[in-house]
C-alpha cells in the first residue's frame, strides 16, 4: 500500500480522500491556489504546497507543477478527486512517465470514453443500446441543423468533452438551432477545450440512472448497483438516489451488465460510473461514461457498505477488488442533497460571500459494513467551514448532505428533518428549494423524470409569504436582549444607573417603542404595508408584543426558546449587519431591522444601466449602440463559475452604450451597457 499521495484537487472531495487515506495510514500532500491558503483541505492533510493564482488554469490544472510538487514531497500516487484533471489522459501518462501512479483508469480508457461521439462508437460494438442521434466529427452549422431536423425536434445538443451539464443545450425548433449552437460551442472551449458537440433526440421525461462499475488488474468488473440522478437543473444534478425507485430486479440486472460491458470495452481499471438515459417504459440507453469518482459517490457507499476512496487505492496498487458481485447486496435506501451557494428563485444564480454562520445537521459517524447492514447515517461532505468564502473561481458547491434509512421513506423523512437543521448566513442558498424538492408530492411518490423541477414550478417556487408571528417575536427578543447586554456592558461603572441598563424603566410609566422590520415579501409590489411593525411594551420579566405577552424562556447562545401568548416558539437568530436571520419551524426569516436612529433612505441605485449579476467574463456582445431592442430580448452573454447566464433587456429601449467588449472581466454589480427606455 502507498505510505503518501498527493490529492490533485481541492474542497469536499480533497477533505473526502484525505479521510480515507487518514483512516488506512496514508500520508497525504494537498496542493491550493492562493484563494485556497486558508482552505479546508490544506488543513486537513499532513502537508500542502501552494501552486499558483486563484484561476485554475493557473493552478489546479496545471498538472506540471502538481507532478512536481508530488516528486518533491516524496508521495508515490496522485489522486485526481473529480473535475480538474481527473478525466485528464495526457496527465494520467505524465503521472506515469514521472514514475507516479495516477488513482484513476488507464488513459486509454479516458481517452476511448472522453470523446462522446467515440464512445457510441465504442458502445455500439459492444451492443450497448444507444439514443439515436449524430456522433460523428462533421461540426459544420448546417449539417448539423440538416441532422437536427432529420430527428425531428427537440434534440439536445452535448459537448463531446464535456460534462457535468456543461456545454448542453436543449433546442425546441429549426429557428433557435443555431443560437443554441454557438451557445453550446463556446461553452465548450472555455470547459474543456475542444467545441466538438454531437446531436441525440431528445426524450420527454426520461430518467438520469447511472451505475457504478469497479475494475481492478487481475480481470474483475463488478457492477455495485445504479443510483437515480433524475432531479437536475440546468443539466446538473440536485439529487441523487440509491438504488433507484421502482426499479425491477431483471432491469437492474441488465443495466448492470451493460455497464460492465461497456467498461470492459475499453480495458477499465478503477471506479467508473455509466450513465443510462431511461424511458418510463424500462427502456434505456447508453449516454456516457466518467471515468472517474462521481460527485454522488456516497449513496452508493451507505447501500453497500463499503468505501470506495478505500477500493480505489487497493486497486492502484494492484490489489483484486474487495468483494465479487455475488456478495454483494442492498441495504436500504441513501438520498443525497447538494447544498449550493445559489439563488433558485433567480434562476440558480450562483452566490459569492462569507459563510458567517454555519451550522450543519449533527454527523452520525457512517461505520462502514456494519453487522446486519448499514446503520442509519446523516453524512455532510463539505470542504468550508463557518467564515471560509465562496469565491466566483470554483464550483459553488458548499457540501453534500446524505442520508440512510431502512426504506425510502424513513431517508426522505431523515433528509427532510436534516435540511430543516441546516443554517447557512452570508450567501443564498438552496436549502429551502431543496426542501420543498424533498417534501414535494413528485420526489415523495418517486414521479422522477429530468423534468421534475420543470413540471412543478408552482409548488417549488410558491410566492413570498409573511413571516409568522413567532419569527418576528424571535428577532425583537434577540435585538432586546442584545441591547441589554450592550448597555450593561458600557455601564459596567455603574450597574445601578436606571438610564444605562437597557431594560425599559420609565418614571410611573412603561416603555412603548416601535419595532420594525421587512423582508422580501413586504418590498413586493403589491403587497401595501413596506414592514411588519410590532408595538412592544416593557415590563418586569418580559414584554408585551402586539398586546401579547412575550418571554424569553431559555437561552443558549444563538439559540432562544420563547413564549408568546399561549404559544412557545424555539429557533436561532444570527444577526448579520441589519438582517436578523431566524431559523425556526425548518425555515429560514430574513428580516432587515428598519433602525430608526440610522440615516432615514438610502440612495437608490442609478436606473437604466444593467448590471452584471457577479463577477465573470463577457462572451459575446449581441446588440449594438444605438440599436432599439424588445423586451426580454438578450443583450449580453456573460460567463461565470463556469456557466454563462444571458442579460437581457428589461424592456422595450434603446441601447446608448456598450461599456464592455468580448474577453473583458467584469466585477459584481458593475454595469455592463447604458440603457434608456422607449
Amino acid at each position: 500500500m502507498f505510505t503518501k499521495i498527493l490529492i490533485a484537487n481541492r474542497g469536499e472531495i480533497a477533505c473526502r480522500v484525505a479521510a480515507t487515506a487518514r483512516r488506512m495510514g496514508i500520508k497525504t500532500v494537498a496542493v491550493y491556489s492562493e484563494a485556497d491558503a486558508g482552505a479546508k483541505h490544506v488543513a486537513g492533510c499532513d502537508e500542502a504546497v501552494l501552486i499558483g493564482p486563484a484561476a485554475a488554469k493557473e493552478s489546479y490544472l496545471r498538472g506540471d507543477k502538481i507532478i512536481a510538487v508530488a516528486l518533491a514531497t516524496g508521495a508515490q500516487a496522485i489522486h485526481p478527486g473529480y473535475g480538474f484533471l481527473s478525466e485528464n489522459a495526457d496527465f494520467a501518462d505524465a503521472c506515469a512517465q514521472a514514475g507516479l501512479v495516477f488513482i484513476g483508469p488507464p488513459a486509454a480508457a479516458m481517452r476511448a470514453m472522453g470523446s462522446k461521439s467515440a464512445a457510441k462508437s465504442l458502445m455500439e460494438k459492444a451492443r450497448v443500446p444507444l439514443v439515436p442521434g449524430y456522433h460523428g466529427d462533421i461540426q459544420d452549422a448546417d449539417f448539423l441543423q440538416a441532422q437536427a431536423d432529420q430527428m425531428g425536434y427537440p434534440v439536445l445538443l452535448k459537448a463531446s468533452a464535456g460534462g457535468g451539464g456543461k456545454g448542453m443545450r436543449v433546442v425546441e425548433n429549426t429557428a433557435d438551432f443555431k443560437a443554441a449552437l454557438a451557445s453550446c460551442k463556446r461553452e465548450a472551449i472555455s470547459s474543456f477545450g475542444d467545441d466538438k458537440v454531437l446531436a441525440e433526440k431528445y426524450l420527454s421525461r426520461p430518467r438520469h440512472i447511472e451505475i457504478q462499475v469497479f475494475a481492478d488488474t487481475v480481470g474483475n468488473c463488478i457492477y455495485l448497483f445504479e443510483r437515480d440522478c433524475s432531479v437536475q437543473r440546468r443539466h446538473q444534478k440536485v439529487l441523487e438516489e440509491a438504488p433507484a425507485p421502482n426499479m425491477p430486479p431483471e432491469r437492474r440486472a441488465a443495466m448492470g451488465e451493460a455497464a460492465v460491458a461497456a467498461a470492459k470495452a475499453v480495458g477499465y481499471v478503477g471506479a467508473g460510473t455509466v450513465e443510462f438515459i431511461a424511458n418510463q417504459d424500462g427502456s434505456f440507453y447508453f449516454m456516457e461514461m466518467n471515468t472517474r469518482l462521481q460527485v454522488e459517490h456516497p449513496v452508493t457507499e451507505m447501500i453497500t457498505g463499503t468505501d470506495l476512496v478505500e477500493w480505489q487505492l487497493r486497486v492502484a496498487c494492484g490489489e483484486a477488488l474487495p468483494k465479487q458481485q455475488h456478495e454483494l447486496r442492498i441495504h436500504g435506501h441513501a438520498i443525497e442533497a447538494r447544498i449550493y451557494a445559489e439563488n433558485p428563485e433567480k434562476g440558480f444564480l450562483p452566490s459569492i460571500g462569507t459563510l458567517r454562520h454555519l451550522n450543519t445537521p449533527a454527523a452520525v459517524t457512517f461505520k462502514l459494513g456494519g453487522a446486519g447492514g448499514v446503520p442509519a447515517a446523516v453524512r455532510v461532505d463539505s470542504g468550508v467551514r463557518e467564515g471560509d468564502a465562496i469565491s466566483p473561481f470554483y464550483d459553488p458547491m458548499i457540501a453534500k448532505l446524505i442520508v440512510w434509512g431502512a426504506d425510502r421513506a424513513e431517508a426522505l423523512a431523515r433528509m427532510a428533518q436534516a435540511l430543516s437543521e441546516y443554517q447557512i448566513v452570508g450567501l443564498a442558498s438552496n436549502i429551502a428549494f431543496l426542501k420543498r424538492l424533498i417534501e414535494g408530492a413528485a420526489f415523495a411518490t418517486a414521479d422522477l423524470d429530468t423534468g421534475l423541477i420543470e413540471r412543478n414550478q408552482e409548488s417549488l417556487f410558491p410566492a413570498l409569504r409573511a413571516a409568522p408571528p413567532a419569527a418576528l417575536a424571535l428577532a425583537a427578543v434577540s435585538l432586546m436582549v442584545a441591547e441589554k447586554e450592550l448597555s450593561e456592558s458600557q455601564s459596567a461603572g455603574n450597574p445601578s444607573d436606571p438610564w444605562g441598563n437597557a431594560l425599559g424603566w420609565r418614571l410611573n410609566s412603561a416603555l412603548r417603542r416601535q419595532l420594525s422590520f421587512s423582508d422580501d415579501y413586504t418590498l413586493a409590489s403589491e403587497v401595501k404595508a413596506k414592514a411588519y411593525v410590532n408595538e412592544v411594551e416593557y415590563h418586569a420579566g418580559g414584554w408585551l408584543l402586539d398586546g401579547q405577552a412575550l418571554t424569553l424562556m431559555t437561552r443558549r447562545g444563538l439559540e432562544l426558546s420563547i413564549k408568546l401568548g399561549d404559544s412557545a416558539a424555539h429557533g436561532t437568530v444570527r444577526r448579520d449587519g441589519e438582517v436578523f436571520h431566524v431559523f425556526t419551524g425548518g425555515a429560514h426569516y430574513a428580516l432587515h431591522y428598519l433602525d430608526p436612529m440610522a440615516h432615514a433612505g438610502e440612495a437608490e441605485a442609478e436606473g437604466g444601466r444593467l448590471t452584471a449579476p457577479m463577477p465573470g467574463k463577457v462572451v459575446a456582445v449581441l446588440v449594438e449602440k444605438g440599436q432599439q431592442v424588445k423586451k426580454g430580448e438578450p443583450l449580453v452573454i456573460m460567463e461565470a463559475m463556469k456557466m454563462e447566464h444571458t442579460i437581457a433587456a428589461p424592456h422595450d429601449g434603446l441601447v446608448e452604450d456598450i461599456l464592455y467588449a468580448v474577453g473583458d472581466q467584469v466585477g459584481d454589480g458593475a454595469p455592463l451597457l447604458a440603457f434608456s427606455a422607449v
